[in-house]
């Protein structure tokens, strides 16, 4: 007879905070292994001993049955010499105050806590802070590691009894749950109609005793039902809330925030009903009902009763599904449900502006819009906005990366020293390097204001701090007007290494996928600072983290009036028309020549013809304005990408026809779209709808796309192409070229875990960044370096 065998085991990943210890405690016991289980500051350490066949299931079933919170990214087993403990223990963490350790992100209810605070019986019945290890609030509640509970924002309340009892208990699913609550020593809300001052933060005696929470939720669940507009104090910030059947609710939201067309997110009581507004598909239900219940974009049914106003002129809805039990029980609780199955749930904030946190702020700047506010004494420490999602081909990719998703890292596979990557201006988020992982930033917004610079700093600082981060390099856009290049270039005691845009798209793709040898990179977008000066943003490159050529891009127009010209795609319009067709006087009758003054487009196009306030382009994202505007779809936009988006909408399928194209040899090539726009002019004025020419403009964009890659492959004998910018969140276009591109034995490689668009270029400035400074950079001594980013 053998004896027994022990074994230690080491986990790093997201294995802490997130119910590991008690989950290997119990696995133990069923199993009758004995030893131990410990945090370090790696990660998570078990010794393990038992009969041979007993250990191995263990060791299998850590890794296949791991809390759903967690995330191995490495296990080593190793045999050691068996040991004789008694039994299996939980042993106390070593030493981390000073050490790197992975934070998990808010993750959604559980199925077993949604059961607590819905049965009548259990002393959480009703209970809006309802959670366990497996679920609730984590990085939005943490002040410092360790993860303890007075490191967090629940510090101020108190464990009753019964919750210590659930808290020391390692066969408990809230053992050592940080947050853990109840209606006797938790949280508690407070229903407030607007205009009513007074003490509201924390700690304040004036939230109601808990046993009122319901009639919180119920109140506030009325106002809804009668179309009122209540600010939901929620995991990451505020939410505005209404009814998303009722049309005049929907348009005082619109027109008290100031925000015109761009579509408002929208809250399904659950899976069934979202059904009855949108199709939804295996893999889109995968990520409504998943534990990070983020934004899903869907296609809308129609004659789908939502009102219009929800996403004007738009045949998709982004919609989520609950993720925290005050979400749950405003839809529905044991007295009964709401009239309402679904609401508008967007960020609680002006437009522009970041989304409001505190119970004074929320009642001072969202006073204005909201009827009344549903409050809560639990601080929010990070602000998080809702994260939003798209299912293409059968695959989630992220479009912005926020709760739920942040601040899980990207494993890059290999020791990249301490960067700091600033990111852009539009859809701004930075990361941070730490060993082998990036860390980005939650969605910070667009760094156009002081506000979101406010955020953009302390969100840095709470990051460099909780992950122990001494950036010694910063990385930053090419761009010397944005925020983000000048708080880089401000930075001191650190080696500063700009980026170009589109490098950084294409090295964030690269990173996203651990690629290190050169790759054909495509990077299609609205604007980025060339390095000559230029606006770029329809490029082919040649590039790995160490640089890039740029070996061909769209046949640069002129841009007349600058950021004037994004508002107003008829400005590019006139340039395509312009450069194709000649002297206007010669130009057939178009809408659009009747949409825009007359005085104004001579002066634009005088603009154009002498080179006044114009800027050269080979922006792919103004080519699709122009068209836009050309077809007479829109002449001017109220939120980025919108001239676009109704152009992409506007496409018929199944047609494969397309436009000619010209490719300009050279070093760089040059795409001509002139032709196409010559036979778009032409199919316009000979009645052809404009669902016909939108597919065949977006099937000759694809094909152009799908050419030069096999130029390109000619020349450099590559065949891995990387397709990033925000011109590929266009579904009817990814398509195309992932099909061109693959029919033709390319590897194609696409976003997913970060997004296409600029929320995705600090991943990339960060992986670049790294690579210079250890290749080429001069380094900067510690002793240099003490104010750094501040």
């Amino acid at each position: 007879m053998t004896g027994p065998a022990r074994k230690r085991i080491r986990l790093r990943g997201i294995v802490q905070g997130v119910g590991f210890r008690p989950f290997v405690y119990n696995l133990a016991a069923r199993l009758e292994v004995r030893g131990w289980v410990l945090n370090t500051s790696e990660g998570l350490l078990i010794e393990a001993e038992g009969a041979g066949p007993a250990l191995a299931e263990f060791v299998e079933r850590v890794v296949q049955e791991a809390p759903p919170f967690a995330h191995i990214e490495d296990i080593a087993a190793e045999d050691i010499e068996p040991a004789g403990d008694a039994d299996f223990t939980i042993r106390p963490s070593l030493g981390q105050a000073r050490q790197f350790v992975l934070v998990s992100p808010d993750m959604a209810t559980c199925e077993a806590c949604a059961g607590d605070f819905r049965e009548a019986a259990n002393r959480r019945h009703g209970y809006p802070f309802t959670n366990c290890t497996d679920c609730g609030p984590r990085y939005t509640i943490i002040r410092d590691i360790p993860y303890d509970r007075p490191m967090t924002t629940m510090a101020p309340f108190r464990m009753c009894a019964a919750c210590q009892t659930e808290y020391d208990d390692p066969r408990d699913r809230r053992f050592h749950a940080q947050p853990n609550a109840c209606p006797a020593c938790g949280p508690s809300l407070r229903f407030q109609v607007s205009g009513v001052r007074c003490q509201v933060e924390s700690g304040s005696d004036t939230f109601n005793d808990s046993s009122e929470n319901l009639e919180s939720i119920r109140e506030a669940r009325r106002l809804l039902a009668a179309g009122g507009i209540v600010a939901v104090k929620g995991l990451g910030g505020f939410h505005l809330a209404c009814d998303a059947t009722n049309d005049a609710a929907v348009r005082a939201l619109r027109r008290r925030k100031r925000r015109s067309d761009k579509p408002f997110a929208v809250m399904a009581r659950d899976l069934a009903a979202a059904e009855r507004f949108c199709e939804i598909g295996e893999a889109e239900r995968r990520a409504l009902a998943g534990h990070r219940r983020p934004v899903v974009i869907l296609a809308r049914r129609p004659g789908a009763p939502v009102s219009p106003a929800v996403a004007p002129n738009n045949s998709t809805l982004g919609v989520m599904l609950p993720y925290t039990p005050l979400h749950h029980l405003l839809f529905a609780d044991s007295a009964g449900a709401a009239p309402f199955t679904m609401l508008v749930m967007t960020s609680g904030n002006m437009s522009e502006e970041p989304i409001v946190t505190s119970n004074s702020e929320a009642l001072e700047r969202l006073a204005p819009i909201a009827g009344a506010f549903l409050l809560h004494d639990r601080d929010i420490y990070m602000r998080v906005d809702d994260s939003v999602v798209r299912v293409v081909e059968g695959r989630e990719r992220t479009l912005r990366r926020s709760r739920g998703y942040t601040p899980y890292p990207i494993d890059l596979g290999l020791e990249m020293p301490e960067v700091l990557a600033c990111g852009g201006e539009l859809k701004n988020t930075f990361c941070l390097t730490k060993g082998r992982y990036a860390l980005l930033s939650q969605h910070i917004g667009d760094l156009e204001n002081y506000e979101t610079l406010s955020f953009f700093r302390e969100t840095l600082e709470q990051m460099k701090k909780l992950f122990r981060v001494e950036p010694a390099a910063v990385a930053y856009d090419l761009h010397p007007n944005y925020l983000s290049t000048r708080f880089a270039l401000e930075c001191s005691g650190v080696v500063k290494i700009g980026v170009q845009h589109h490098h950084a798209h294409v090295a964030a793709c690269m990173a996203e996928s651990r690629l290190r040898d050169k790759v054909i990179g495509v990077a299609l977008d609205g604007t980025g600072y060339g390095s000559d000066g230029q606006i770029w943003g329809g490029e082919f490159l040649i590039a790995d983290y160490g640089g890039f050529e740029r070996r061909a891009h769209f046949r640069y127009v002129p841009l007349p009036g600058g950021d004037q010209a994004v508002r107003e795609p008829w400005r590019a319009a006139l340039s395509y028309l312009e450069q194709a067709l000649g002297d206007p006087r010669g130009w057939p009758e178009l809408s659009l020549l009747g949409a825009v003054p007359a005085r104004k487009r001579e002066t634009v196009l005088a603009m154009i013809r002498r080179g006044i306030n114009t800027v050269e382009t080979s922006s792919c994202g103004r080519l699709f304005d122009a068209v836009a505007s050309i077809l007479g779809l829109r002449h001017e936009i109220n939120f980025e990408g919108q001239a676009a988006i109704d152009l992409e909408q506007a496409a018929a399928a199944g047609l494969d026809q397309r436009y000619p194209f010209e490719i300009e040899d050279g070093e760089p090539a040059h795409i001509d779209m002139r032709p196409a726009i010559r036979a778009i002019v032409a199919d316009v004025c000979a009645g052809k709808p404009a669902p016909f020419v939108a597919a065949l403009f977006h099937n000759t964009v694809g094909d152009a796309i799908v050419e030069v890659c096999g130029r390109l492959r000619r020349a450099e004998g590559l065949r891995r192409v990387c397709l990033s910018g925000g011109t590929f969140q266009n579904v009817y276009l990814l398509r195309r070229v992932l099909a061109g591109l693959t029919a033709r034995g390319f590897d194609v490689y696409t976003h997913a875990k970060v997004p296409p668009n600029d929320g995705g270029i600090s991943l990339g400035q960060a992986v670049v960044a790294a690579e210079l400074f250890t290749t080429k950079a001069p380094r900067t001594p510690r002793s240099q370096r003490e104010k750094r980013c501040v």
